[in-house]
């Protein structure tokens, strides 16, 4: 599975201690993330994360384009309400994995339900919609 990571930045910190916490099932997976939430997320877990630009450079963008391209499977943007326009990202990628059937998760309770089903594997249906090849890329569409 693909996995996107971001983060406010009143909420790296939060997702940082998530991703130590399941880094046993997220080590099985393709995470990419946001530049900063990135490398805070592998610096203290040593996954390897391919990162994207930050939020203020486009990276939401680059990672809304993925989703929109059914290329993420899952999706886990810890969003902070104190921060000012704090929704207005969070919900352009929720409204985009709601377009596209992406489990989508902007807090940490919902993270910890979604990771638990990903370990359980309850989103193989997303193989069907997102196919991959037998080294687990995304298959090239011809």
């Amino acid at each position: 599975m693909n996995i996107a990571l971001m983060a406010h930045d009143g909420k790296k910190e939060l997702m940082v201690q998530f991703c130590i916490a399941y880094c046993g099932i997220l080590a099985e997976h393709n995470i990419i993330a946001t530049n900063a939430t990135g490398k805070l997320v592998k610096e203290a877990t040593g996954l390897p994360i391919t990162l994207y630009m930050s939020q203020a450079q486009g990276g939401v963008q680059q990672i809304g384009a993925r989703i929109s391209y059914n290329e993420i499977d899952l999706v886990m943007f810890f969003a902070d309400p104190s921060t000012t326009d704090a929704y207005g990202p969070v919900n352009e990628i929720g409204r985009l994995c709601a377009i596209h059937n992406v489990p989508f998760a902007s807090n940490v309770a919902t993270a910890e339900v979604l990771v638990q089903g990903l370990r359980r594997g309850d989103f193989a249906w997303r193989d069907i919609v997102n196919p991959k090849n037998k080294n687990g890329k995304k298959a090239s569409a011809r």
